[in-house]
């Protein structure tokens, strides 16, 4: 039963978002490229660093932090409106009487699932970004493909990686822990409700920030 739970779980959270992931990654990427192009026209620094500035920027900060603070409000208030909807209709409760561990059931599924592919979406979203800033500046003649792939290849740390995965575990956690307390413990009617899935991404966003910095201050 936990089994069946967890995968419907990771599909809903995986597969249900990769389209709005693989956009927001391209144009994270594409941005990215055009900025630092732009700031770097007419200065001494070499035209590959681009590649090198969206890789780094995207694997360290862009793709987890951007990504989650997204899936917060997909997920997370998705995750509230659900589990707050059970409350109010009492099907917890109804739950609970029938002996079943309802916190166990209803939540942790869903918190495991998310510990295992929102790291992957992730990684997905840092790759798709670094194409999406190839896909800005090379056909569009300001750099060769050459230069972009030298930039991307070029000064590679592993250990941002693992930074990445870090911070993609921590957040995953935060939104999906946060938002599944915001609608088990809702009270009221569907103004409540609302509420609740409000706050979910409001306080999931706002530690998903914090957490941020806190990493980059402890690992960096």
């Amino acid at each position: 039963m936990y089994y069946k739970e967890t995968m419907r779980q990771m599909n809903d959270i995986g597969v249900g978002s990769l389209t709005i992931v693989g956009l927001i990654a391209i144009f994270i990427g594409a941005v990215t490229s055009v900025q630092f192009a732009y700031q770097l026209d007419g200065t001494l620094v070499p035209i590959y660093y681009i590649g090198y500035i969206v890789r780094d920027s995207t694997i360290i900060e862009l793709a987890p932090t951007i990504t989650c603070l997204v899936l917060a409000g997909k997920v997370g208030s998705n995750i509230a409106a659900e589990i707050g909807g059970m409350r109010q209709k009492e099907h917890i409760d109804a739950m609970e009487i029938m002996g079943v561990n309802t916190a166990a059931y209803l939540i942790m599924p869903k918190v495991i699932a998310a510990l295992i592919v929102i790291p992957l979406l992730v990684a997905i979203a840092a790759f798709v970004s670094v194409l999406g800033g190839y896909l800005a500046v090379v056909p569009t003649g300001y750099m060769s493909n050459a230069e972009y792939i030298q930039g991307v290849r070029s000064f590679f740390d592993p250990y941002n990686m693992f930074l990445m995965f870090v911070k993609a575990t921590v957040f995953a956690y935060i939104l999906t822990s946060v938002s599944a307390y915001q609608g088990y413990y809702v009270k009221g009617g569907s103004i409540e409700l609302g509420q609740a899935s409000t706050n979910a991404v409001v306080f999931s966003d706002i530690l998903i920030l914090l957490a941020d910095y806190l990493i980059a201050v402890v690992l960096t």
